[in-house]
This record gives C-alpha cells, structure tokens and sequence, in this order.
C-alpha cells in the first residue's frame, strides 16, 4: 500500500485534470506572396479550455517549403483559456502556387496519462513568384515601331542618342543648338539625335515535358524550371524599359497574354508562370495563338527541345518573317533517370540527333542559344538586329 499510494494519488488527480474538448487549431501564414529563397513564417493558434502539459505541433509543408532550422515542429503547452501562437519559421525554395498545412497537432494531458489527437488545421495557399536575374540585353532591338520605349533605334528623331551635328532646320528646337560649332562656322547649328523606340515582345514557351530533377533554388533545375525563370527575367527587363511583352504557353491550351505594357502586365504575366506545368496543349489552339503574333516582333521561344513539334513551330516562326531567338532551357546537368543498362547510351544518341536539328534551325537563320543566365542572349540579339537592319534583296 505505501508504494501503491503515490501511484493511486497521481492517477485520480492526473484523471480530475482530464480534458473535456479537443483543443481549437488555427492556421494563418505571413505572407501570402513572397520570392523564391525568401523566409517566412507560419503560425499556429491553440485554444483550449482546459491543461494541456505538452502540445506537440508538427506543420506539413509542400515542396515549395522547408523549415528555416529544421523539421517545422515544436512542443508547448497550454493553460486554461489561453491562445497560444506557435510561430515556425519557413523558406520558400521553389516558385508555383504551394500549399501550407495542414498542422497536426497531438495533445498530452492528466499529467502524461492520457493523449489526445490528432487535431487537424485548414491549408493556407501561399505564392512564390519565380526569382529574377540581373538580366539585361543588348539595347537594340529587330523592329522598332512605337514612340515610348527606351531603346535605341536608328531613324532620326528626338531622343537621347547623339548621332552628330547638322545644320539648323525649320522646326528643330532651340535647346539643341550647338554653339561652339556655329559660332565657328557663323551659320546655325544643331545636334543631331536618334530616336528612341519600343517593340513588341512574345515569350513563347514550351512547357509540354519536364527535363531532370527539380531541388528548388539550392539545388538543381529542371527544364521547366529554367524555362519559367528566363522568361520571368527577359519579361521584366524588356518592360522596365517601355517594350510590350506578349506570353504563349504551348501547355496551356487557354493561358495566353496579349501584349502590352506597365508593371500591372509583368503581375499579369507571371501569375500565367506560376500555372506552367508539364502538360500537353492543344496543338490547335498553340497553331491560333502563334498565327496571331505581329509582324515584326521579337519573338523568344523557351524550350528544352524535345519532339519534333518544337522544332517545327520555331522553323515556321522564322519563315513567317518574325525576328527568332530560340533559348534553350535544357540544363547542362541534365540526366534521364535510368530504367536499364541502356539508358545512357540512348541519351547520348538523342543528344546527337538533336545537336543535328539545333544545326539545322542555325541554317534557316533561326539561332539557338543556351540559357546561362544575364548576359546569354546579347551578342545574337545584336546579331538579329543588324540582319533586320541590312538592306534586303528584291524579287
């Protein structure tokens, strides 16, 4: 009996502390929109009406999420009446649309004797847009057309591009005098500019296959990864100074962006990104959308390259007469994963047939250039510049 008492005692206390109701979970995040590698947290409020000794709280996440130190979970515990808020710390890792939660939450109380759960919470929808790079090209563009832009073109006008001095004409403006030169020739004297224009740009991308593995911003990048990201980059710079940028996912059979202009587009055309999955348009409704691009746009055309339809729409594109850059997003890294002994040798065949096509877009004037980050499309976007600017033969 003396040794059985205190274990008699603790049990029949432990029992009147018993708890009466599940405890109350509610699940609430930051930040709703956020950058790829940015942190954010989650909190997870506990409400009970009576003693919880130990609440153990274990926050699911999604691959877009990891913990910022670890596994999100924690222990705590909870009073009579209390809310609790249990903050755990998060990285986004990868851009789409990521659910957070559920939060499973396992309860202990009558002094460890009993255990209650587990307590489910709702999801939060969280958005992490697709990182940016520095990107930024060359300023000269294929076609200039509109008034508004900021790059450089090369008909005469008002602009900020010095070209010469030339001498004064009716309707030149007063500002633009060059006095050294005309009180040294004694005749009236102007500086001469270029004007500066914007163009039309349409990001066609080719989002129908996923090549490699997908670690998130640590780790290594899929096709569909790079493919989103370099398009993010080349819409943001190509806005920023004044151009109208255009969107076409070939994977998406009803998700198109007409062109146009202003921060509230590049909103606009990334939330089109963050639905970019490996699936298979309609091959229709891509044929409509590319048949209504305008003439003379600069048109980027995102893709790993695989399949004969790839190759085909850019080659048509650059017979329809548009200025053609195709980005190939295929990682340098890349491996398919290995399904018998004869799995490598096939891939290195396929990476020969397809260098052979690459060749053959390059002989119908259509480049191919890898994607490498800021600084990869300058030197044959002032390529394609230049041809569109050379004189053409007649027939």
């Amino acid at each position: 009996m003396v040794l059985a008492a205190p274990l008699v005692v603790g049990t029949v206390l432990g029992l009147l502390r018993r708890p009466t109701g599940r405890p109350e979970v509610d699940l609430t995040a930051s930040a709703d929109s956020l950058l790829e590698g940015q942190a954010t947290s989650a909190s997870v409020t506990l409400a009970s009406a009576d003693t919880l000794d130990v609440v153990a709280v274990d926050l699911r996440v999604g691959r877009g999420f990891v913990g910022l130190s670890g596994r999100p979970e924690r222990c705590v515990s909870v009073q009579p009446g209390e809310r609790r808020d249990v903050t755990l710390d998060l990285r986004s890792i990868r851009w789409g649309r990521h659910q957070v939660g559920p939060a499973i939450v396992q309860a202990v109380g009558a002094h460890g004797l009993l255990r209650q759960g587990p307590s489910v919470s709702g999801v939060v929808t969280a958005t992490t847009l697709p990182l940016r790079e520095g990107f930024e090209a060359t300023d000269t563009v294929p076609h200039a057309q509109g008034v508004v832009g900021l790059h450089r073109s090369r008909r005469p006008g008002e602009g900020t591009e010095l070209t010469g001095v030339r001498a004064f004409s009716v309707g030149d403006r007063l500002h633009r005098i060059h006095w050294p030169v005309s009180l040294r020739t004694g005749e009236l004297h102007v500086t001469a500019t270029l004007s500066d224009r914007d163009t039309d740009v349409t990001l066609v991308l080719d989002t129908r296959y996923d090549i490699g593995f997908s670690d998130g911003i640590d780790g290594a990048a899929s096709s569909l990864d790079v493919t989103v990201r370099a398009a993010a980059s080349v819409a943001e710079h190509y806005l920023r100074h004044g151009d109208r940028v255009g969107l076409i996912d070939l994977g998406q059979a009803i998700r198109q962006v007409r062109p146009g202009g202003g921060r509230a587009h590049l909103v606009r055309l990334l939330d089109v990104l963050l639905d970019a999955q490996p699936a298979r348009g309609s091959g229709l409704t891509a044929n409509v959308a590319l048949s209504e691009v305008a003439p003379g746009s600069l048109v980027l055309l995102l893709s790993p390259l695989v399949g004969e339809n790839s190759l085909a729409r850019a080659a048509a594109l650059g017979r329809a007469g548009h200025a053609v850059l195709v980005v190939d997003t295929l990682p340098a890294d890349a491996r398919p994963p290995r399904r018998s002994e004869w799995t490598q040798l096939a891939w290195r065949v396929w990476l020969l047939e397809r260098e052979v096509d690459v060749a053959r877009l390059a002989e119908l004037g259509v480049p191919v250039v890898p994607w490498r980050g800021a600084g990869s499309l300058d030197l044959v976007l002032q390529d394609i510049s230049r041809a569109a600017a050379a004189p053409k033969a007649l027939r």
